[in-house]
């Protein structure tokens, strides 16, 4: 099966602005992904993958805040902006759950859309959270790549 990448790129996109919404508004997920159907172009988004990383994540995400956690430096997980969050939530399910993306794919999407939606220089520290976290749960394909 070949992977569009210009396809999930969007999907990671609408993912991260419907997990968004789900933590600012709190509304079922059901709503949210039929909200996005409703409301944007769908065809060119690999909407499987929005729907696993949207469905997936919330289920999952005290795990997954787990993993990153530790990288974080001086600021705690109640200090990040949602949008830092979604982010985070995001590159980490893809690095724990989702081997099949390499790791600098993760680290370079979640990067890309926090220059366009994140708090100046968020971008900056999500790239040094999934670095070490890709270190961590990537270990063998980031020694491979020469890191």
């Amino acid at each position: 099966m070949s992977v569009n990448p210009a396809a999930r790129r969007k999907a990671r996109h609408y993912a991260m602005q419907a997990l968004y919404q789900w933590q600012m508004a709190g509304a079922s997920l059901n709503v949210i992904e039929a909200e996005f159907h409703a409301d944007n172009d769908m065809n060119h988004v690999d909407v499987e993958y929005f729907r696993e990383v949207l469905h997936s994540i919330p289920s999952k995400m005290s795990e997954l805040q787990q993993k990153f956690t530790p990288y974080l430096q001086d600021r705690s997980l109640q200090e990040l902006d949602p949008i830092t969050h979604a982010l985070l939530l995001i590159g980490s399910y893809e690095l724990a759950e989702r081997i099949d993306v390499p790791y600098k794919v993760v680290i370079n999407e979640a990067v890309s859309l926090g220059k366009k939606f994140g708090a100046t220089d968020s971008h900056k520290f999500i790239n040094g959270v999934l670095d070490k976290l890709a270190e961590q749960l990537r270990a063998v394909e980031v020694k491979a790549a020469g890191k």
